[in-house]
């Protein structure tokens, strides 16, 4: 497929109009692909950095709890998922509870 692509490209006459179309579909994909990602990754390393205790917070593997303690010597978050149960977590497998952000934004709408 790309040979048949390279052989238009050369008999249409020349490889300049064939890169100005490859840098434009690369500046394409970095502006709706690979920066959204960039910024929601900046995003979610803020919210790791401002953890505090009593934040509520999903886990990596979608466990939904609250911040009992964190350590920042070693990254380690103590996350409480039912009464009496507190599990230990890498801080950079925390993410925010959008569930209790959206239930504070229901409560305010009423």
């Amino acid at each position: 497929m790309s040979t048949l692509v390279l052989l238009a490209a050369q008999q249409q006459g020349g490889g300049l109009g064939f890169l100005l179309m490859m840098v434009a579909i690369f500046v394409i994909m970095w502006l709706f692909m690979i920066r959204p990602q960039q910024k929601k990754q900046k995003e979610i390393r803020k919210f790791q950095n401002s953890l505090q205790e009593g934040t509520n917070v999903v886990t990596g593997g979608g466990i939904y709890g609250v911040v009992k303690k964190i350590d920042l010597a070693t990254n380690i978050v103590d996350v409480e998922v039912s009464k009496g149960v507190v599990i230990r977590v890498d801080k950079n497998y925390v993410f925010a509870d959008i569930t209790a952000n959206m239930g504070a934004a229901n409560a305010q709408a009423k």
